[in-house]
């Protein structure tokens, strides 16, 4: 379940071609800047290059006070509202929000995400529909500054020091959450706000309080 096809569907990005060279989501991280600098460079009229490798889709809105670092690229009908601190590396897909004060770096938004409100998002990949919470943030480097380790079973090493979080399809992010370096939330999970998350969480389950973790009641 920690594998890219498991996770997302590719449908929902114009990163698909790039992903689609790997199978864990965390090998194309390293990447992701060259990656958004060719597709920028083949973007078409109804994309507008309003810097050095930054491109914004003409029905795109951006708030005069946000920053776009390059290189970038923000989709069709998205929403980068005041503040924003876009570091640079970001792939951002259509119907996104990018709120307040939120900062991106080295990242891969899927169609239709949602970081409205105080959110650090780097060295990630969040997933069609997925939503963090107000405050939630990734946390992409180890305290120890050790290269960042998957605590799935068994345990996989990245070799990178470098690893915020990998958030499949349909993921909701509970407020004021953080996100421990390497973490994997399967499709349609969802975590609990104030929660500290680490290792794996599987596809259609609820991280509760304490690190619980149980299956979503279908309907």
């Amino acid at each position: 379940m920690n594998t890219i096809q498991e996770l997302y569907d590719l449908t929902h990005t114009l990163a698909a071609k790039y992903l689609q060279q790997f199978t864990y989501p965390w090998e194309a991280l390293p990447g992701i800047k060259d990656m958004i600098i060719a597709l920028g460079e083949a973007l078409g009229e109804e994309y507008t290059q309003v810097s050095s490798q930054v491109w914004v889709h003409n029905t795109a809105k951006v708030a005069p006070t946000a920053y776009l670092g390059a290189p970038a690229i923000i989709g069709p009908n998205t929403e980068v509202r005041h503040c924003a601190f876009i570091r640079g590396a970001a792939l951002v897909g259509a119907n996104c929000v990018v709120g307040n004060s939120v900062e991106l770096k080295n990242v891969i938004l899927f169609d239709n995400v949602q970081t409205p409100h105080y959110n650090y998002v780097g060295d990630s990949i969040l997933g069609y529909k997925s939503h963090m919470g107000a405050g939630s943030i990734t946390s992409n480097v180890k305290s120890d500054k050790t290269l960042v380790v998957i605590h799935s079973q068994p345990p996989v090493a990245t070799g990178l020091k470098k690893v915020g979080a990998l958030l499949g399809d349909f993921v909701e992010v509970g407020c004021n959450s953080v996100l421990n370096p390497g973490t994997v939330v399967g499709r349609n999970a969802s975590i609990y706000p104030l929660s500290s998350v680490r290792g794996v969480v599987p596809a259609d389950s609820i991280y509760k309080t304490g690190g619980v973790i149980a299956p979503k009641v279908k309907e």
